[in-house]
């Protein structure tokens, strides 16, 4: 039947006119080409597809034909670590380079980070790179003439970053992680109890770690780093690297270098990535195969230049670029081993002898790559660079085997770095050595020499007139390494691991041994930054003579750092004054220590002084009003100032007679506090008796007397 009816309907069809399918006139079309298309529509090419991939390079070198290939080497090589490019654009004006060219990118974030990294970078003396996304145009085109005021960013307040520094009783700080690595905390050193300043839960993954000047603390997770600071230890900066394992910060804490073996690729290096700590933002990746030498970059004092050894290369680059220094590393055929001076731009390099060549150790002024001081050496083993902490001297510990012999002999090349020419002095050890350490900031360096058990530990002074001098020496000691105190002077001979944790607190300056302490099984010891106390890697606090002051037990201790203290900003002449007077200083010193030391409770101190606070306040207010009402008795009196004693002395006569009538002592608590009530009497102006009461508040340290 339907079969039927499409025949009828075609028969019509063919015998009448071709039907409309034109909608009518009144025909409302209500339907979206978005709703009816969508699904095709969100398959449409969009009008910026490809453009967000491309950047513009200005200032670029002009060339002809000849140097043309050279140049997009050069190029290739500074943006292809960014990202895959895939086209490259160099306009051309009568055989010339335009000066600007169009790179694109397989992706925009790599173009975004091409011109986060590469804008700026200095190629040569006479073109510097402006780097921009292509779609940046745009934005720059649409620019008003009109200026309108920048939209006002909100403060972020970290509180003080240097508050540490303002403790009134100079407490050190550390950071401890215990109970297995679940909790952190940042204790005030104290010599009865530590302090708790913050403590968190899972506040790290792993471990910790104090920037160079104490100003932040590094947290580890899974995702990257966190920095965290401030009085309350807010987080200011967080940098994203997967998997990160080891970190390194540069001596002036504006950049920090992040390790992780997870994100590194053969396109974009991320093994090593160097992050700015003010903006957060990256700076640059490398390549890294192992981890094995950390830190891979050694920084120049001053944060300017970091350094990367590689076979028979030297590579060193330049902040804030991260490009490298004259755009070329230094081919440094076997290269051992270098090291930055810890005062100045000098880089120190040794290399072992290559058959009739001997074996040299270079000291190299930087920026300039200029060679201040060459020093030969013959029958190397091999070279240990020693710095003192000040830049002043440099060692070079050699290890030779002389001809006809089978044995070693150590020499210490001792480089005097602020004299002219930089001569050097040697010191031969025929024995062999365990540990040397120079003493931070003096001439004098500590040696453990010798076989177990016959251990011997000597002191050397580096005098101006060129020799070394022997000061003393220890035998038989139990040591294996030296700890010298920050500031000097003091160190401990420590007989670590296998040597059942030997400590011998040593005084250099008379050399003395102050006291001989043991514990079992000690590995680590280390100083706080003022040089007042040694910690040990069990949580026991001695005093720089080698007194016990505590024994802290932590539920299942992990890790101590010591939190550093900036330099100081007291210049040498304020410091030699200081010393000077150190007499006049020591004394409210003890008398602190002695208030501290007492059996008073700190709550009862506490109340005494709020006392004392408000007598002073009430003092103040009293002689206040004592003044406001003056012109009141004045008035009262007929013009007489009685508030002089020598007024008006023409008009009257004083005779004063004073005697004791008694005294009473009143103990309070445990302290050296006692109060006495003494009162006298005077007789003034014809027989009238006036008593005095004069009332002494003897609260140790600090007497006070009140007149009532």
């Amino acid at each position: 039947m339907r079969d039927t009816e499409n025949m009828e309907a075609e028969a019509e069809f063919e015998e009448g006119e071709e039907p409309s399918f034109s909608d009518p006139e009144d025909f409302e079309d209500d339907i979206s080409d978005q709703e009816l298309l969508e699904d095709i529509l969100r398959e449409r090419p969009q009008e910026a597809d490809g453009i967000d991939s491309v950047i513009v390079v200005d200032n670029v070198p002009q060339v002809g034909p000849e140097r043309l290939e050279k140049l997009k080497n050069v190029i290739h090589k500074i943006f292809s670590k960014f990202g895959k490019i895939t086209n490259e654009f160099y306009p051309e004006d009568d055989g010339k380079t335009k000066g600007y060219i169009f790179l694109e990118y397989a992706s925009p974030a790599q173009a975004l980070e091409a011109v986060k990294n590469a804008d700026g970078y200095k190629l040569d003396k006479q073109h510097t790179f402006r780097v921009n996304v292509f779609t940046d145009f745009d934005k720059y085109m649409t620019i008003s003439d009109e200026w309108e005021q920048p939209e006002k960013q909100p403060f972020k307040d970290f509180g003080n970053l240097r508050h540490w520094m303002e403790e009134p009783d100079c407490r050190d700080q550390y950071s401890v992680i215990f109970e297995a690595g679940e909790r952190t905390g940042i204790f005030s050193n104290d010599v009865k109890e530590a302090i708790t300043v913050e403590e968190r839960a899972r506040w790290t993954e792993t471990y910790v770690r104090w920037s160079p000047k104490g100003t932040y603390l590094a947290t580890f997770h899974q995702r990257g780093i966190a920095l965290w600071g401030g009085e309350k230890f807010k987080q200011i900066q967080r940098f994203s690297h997967q998997g990160v394992q080891l970190i390194d910060f540069s001596p002036c804490e504006r950049y920090v270098v992040t390790f992780s073996p997870l994100m590194d690729t053969k396109d974009d290096p991320q093994a090593i990535i160097i992050w700015d700590v003010l903006t957060g933002q990256k700076k640059r990746g490398f390549h890294c195969e192992s981890s094995a030498h950390w830190p891979i970059f050694k920084w120049s004092h001053d944060g300017k230049f970091f350094a990367r050894m590689t076979q028979d290369t030297l590579s060193i680059y330049e902040t804030p670029s991260m490009g490298l220094l004259d755009k070329k590393s230094l081919k440094i055929s076997g290269i051992k081993d270098f090291s930055w001076s810890p005062g100045d731009n000098i880089i120190a390099f040794w290399v072992p002898e290559d058959k009739d060549i001997p074996a040299r150790v270079t000291l190299m002024q930087m920026p300039s790559r200029h060679e201040i001081r060459v020093r030969n050496l013959f029958n190397v083993v091999d070279c240990k660079l020693h710095w003192q902490k000040n830049g002043d001297y440099l060692c070079v510990k050699v290890d030779r085997t002389p001809k006809g012999t089978q044995g070693v002999v150590t020499n210490f090349e001792i480089f005097r770095m602020r004299e002219k020419q930089v001569p050097v002095d040697v010191v031969e050890m025929k024995e062999s050595i365990i540990a040397f350490a120079w003493e931070p900031n003096g001439s004098k360096f500590a040696v453990l020499h010798g076989e177990s058990p016959r251990i011997n530990a000597s002191f050397y002074h580096v005098k101006n007139n060129g020799k070394i001098e022997l000061i003393k020496m220890f035998d038989k000691q139990q040591a294996n390494s030296i700890f010298w105190s920050p500031q000097g002077q003091f160190l401990v001979l420590a007989g670590l691991r296998s040597m059942n944790g030997a400590l011998a607190f040593v005084d250099t300056s008379d050399c003395t041994m102050m006291n001989i302490a043991e514990h079992y099984m000690a590995s680590d010891v280390e100083w706080d930054p003022t040089g007042r106390y040694v910690v040990d890697n069990a949580f026991w606090l001695w005093t720089f003579q080698g007194r016990l002051l505590q024994k802290n037990n932590k539920d299942r201790f992990c890790q101590l750092l010591w939190r550093p203290r900036p330099p100081t900003l007291l210049s040498v002449d304020q410091i030699k004054l200081i010393k000077k007077d150190l007499k006049k200083y020591s004394k409210i010193f003890e008398q602190k220590d002695r208030l501290s030391q007492s059996k008073a409770s700190k709550e009862l101190v506490d109340k005494r002084r709020t006392m004392m606070e408000e007598y002073r306040k009430y003092r103040e207010t009293a002689m206040q009003m004592y003044q406001e009402q003056r012109p009141l008795r004045l008035d009262l009196r007929g013009g007489v100032d009685t508030d002089e004693l020598d007024s008006n002395v023409d008009d009257w006569e004083e005779e004063t007679i004073e005697f004791f009538i008694n005294e009473e002592i009143i103990p309070i608590g445990d302290l050296a506090t006692q109060i006495v009530r003494v009162e006298t009497s005077r007789i003034e102006r014809g027989g009238a008796k006036i008593p005095d009461f004069i009332l002494f508040i003897w609260e140790f340290p600090y007497p006070s007397i009140i007149l009532v």
